[in-house]
């Protein structure tokens, strides 16, 4: 059977529409889906089914201009893949990208390991697709966010080695531990992967250089939450940079600082990917994902 091409795939899979006039998201939909009713419009957007310029958006009041372009699922995401570890939020011929569940390995490290790959496979299998997932980059088995997946190994070698020319913004919000005081700030250092620990030095010991940006958003309730922006993708780079600057990540038993009990109030490690910026590895298309930041970490902040 011949292979769909890109463009032929995304019309099975997606309504497009150009935005003529502004408007909010809601109205737009509602005029193009013929008076769609609440219910059905709000399970479409809480099922990540809805792009404006290819970029993930699930707010209904979202403002819309003219020369946008919207593309809306025909069909719910998550009656397509069902499953408490994995949410797809974008998939092509190539590609898939998905937002990954706290708790649960990227790609096993032994035989028969249970991982995101396994699912993907499995999702494969059902749906007759004759690809395997290739695991293009990696989160912490504890973080949770967003991750692209190649469906060929020629996909996943082309992000593989440019992967800095590829993927041109990519972001994690975070709680911390304490209320962080200076707006923000750089951290670089080198980082060294031993066996239970990955160790950090202000000067070249021969370690990988790892530079992590980082933004306080907001403090309340002796937390922080914090954006941080990668420049390189070491093991456990955030977390280890969180703690060299003094504000462990909440949920983190590996990297607290020396004698401070790190709290663990909602049973996980307060990291998530939540933004993922690249160039799409066969089309060269230019990619935009966001998830909302998981309202547990706003709770935390919010919390009186």
């Amino acid at each position: 059977m011949r292979n769909q091409s890109g463009e032929a795939y995304a019309a099975s899979k997606y309504r497009e529409y150009m935005v003529k006039e502004a408007c909010t998201l809601t109205e737009f939909i509602n005029k193009q889906m013929s008076g769609i009713s609440r219910n059905k419009l709000k399970d479409i957007l809480r099922g990540h089914g809805v792009t404006v310029d290819y970029k993930l958006v699930t707010r209904h009041d979202f403002q819309l201009v003219p020369g946008n372009v919207v593309r809306i699922t025909r069909h719910r995401r998550n009656t397509e893949l069902i499953n408490k570890w994995v949410r797809v939020v974008y998939e092509d011929k190539d590609i898939i990208v998905i937002e990954k569940a706290a708790g649960i390995l990227s790609m096993a490290v032994s035989a028969k390991q249970f991982c995101i790959k396994t699912v993907l496979d499995q999702y494969f299998e059902r749906r007759h697709f004759k690809c395997h997932a290739h695991c293009v980059h990696r989160l912490d088995k504890d973080t949770s966010g967003l991750m692209i997946y190649a469906k060929s190994i020629e996909a996943a070698q082309i992000m593989q080695d440019d992967w800095k020319g590829r993927v041109f913004d990519r972001r994690y919000c975070a709680v911390l531990v304490g209320e962080m005081e200076q707006e923000g700030g750089t951290v670089r250092s080198y980082l060294t992967d031993r066996k239970l620990i990955t160790v950090s030095s202000p000067v070249d010991d021969g370690g990988k250089l790892a530079v992590t940006h980082y933004h306080r958003l907001r403090t309340g309730n002796g937390f922080t939450l914090a954006e941080m922006r990668l420049e390189t993708g070491r093991k456990n780079q955030i977390r280890v940079h969180m703690q060299d600057v003094g504000y462990p990540v909440v949920g983190d038993p590996k990297y607290g600082l020396e004698g401070m009990y790190v709290p663990n109030p909602l049973g996980r490690l307060c990291l998530h990917a939540y933004r993922l910026f690249f160039y799409h590895p066969i089309t060269g298309q230019r990619m935009e994902f966001e998830t909302p930041i998981p309202g547990q970490f706003e709770m935390l902040i919010n919390e009186q």
